[in-house]
């Protein structure tokens, strides 16, 4: 079996073993591109730890900062030109508010936090949306809402084996208003529980992230969440 991994800083392992979440961050350089989680991160976080407990070869498309539109579009990318048969797909969802701009043939990642390394000439048009974004938290929401479950369709349709979680964001707004929810079947852990999502649940369990300042867990973290969702893996379907 190999397992798939996609999504973002969590996915990637950002800080669970070095304070850094690149993979040509800091003194060492790796030889690997530059948004490439940092391979000292990937040896500890929970898609080795499950591989590791499933007996699994896998591969990591995860990325620090990424956005959904990257999520699907890098997975589609893979089921696409692999010739993998005995696959499960293991994707962790961003934030909801984050965005993927191409331009002149680069794909930028773009959060609301107003930091993100964009062109010159895209300056003026992130600075705005960062102010706009802040007024489409339930749009967003209800967008990928959608979208992740027409891509959970698409997969049901492909026989691709699947299993979705929320890193932090959850489907709040449909569930404090009482909207109408889908049916995932076993291929989404809580998609609206709070208590269900990555940091949540470890918060939960007493695990700390690695600083005040971060969103990110160490290495018994990631060991616990790993832990944590084998005996969802080996049920999916």
């Amino acid at each position: 079996m190999i397992l798939y991994v996609n999504g973002d800083s969590h996915s990637a392992g950002a800080e669970a073993f070095t304070f850094h979440a690149f993979a040509n961050d800091g003194n060492k350089h790796w030889g690997k591109p530059h948004r490439h989680p940092h391979p000292e991160n990937l040896e500890v976080c929970f898609g080795t730890q499950v591989a590791n407990k499933l007996g699994a070869s896998w591969i990591n498309q995860a990325e620090s900062g990424s956005s959904n539109q990257r999520i699907i579009r890098s997975t589609e990318i893979f089921l696409e030109t692999s010739k993998i048969k005995d696959l499960v797909l293991l994707i962790g969802w961003s934030t909801w508010e984050r965005e993927e701009w191409l331009y002149n043939g680069v794909y930028y990642q773009v959060t609301a936090s107003g930091s993100d390394t964009v062109p010159d000439e895209l300056q003026d048009k992130y600075k705005q949306w960062v102010i706009d974004t802040t007024s489409r938290v339930a749009e967003n929401e209800l967008h990928w809402h959608q979208t992740i479950y027409n891509f959970h369709l698409k997969l049901k349709e492909r026989n691709v084996r699947h299993l979705f979680f929320n890193t932090y964001r959850y489907f709040a707004h449909i569930k404090q208003n009482n909207l109408s929810k889908f049916d995932w079947g076993n291929n989404y852990i809580g998609p609206y529980s709070q208590d269900l999502t990555y940091y949540y649940w470890l918060q939960n369990q007493g695990y700390k992230t690695v600083n005040p300042k971060s969103y990110h867990y160490g290495a018994n973290a990631h060991a616990k969440w790993a832990e944590f969702l084998v005996p969802y893996l080996t049920s999916v379907s």
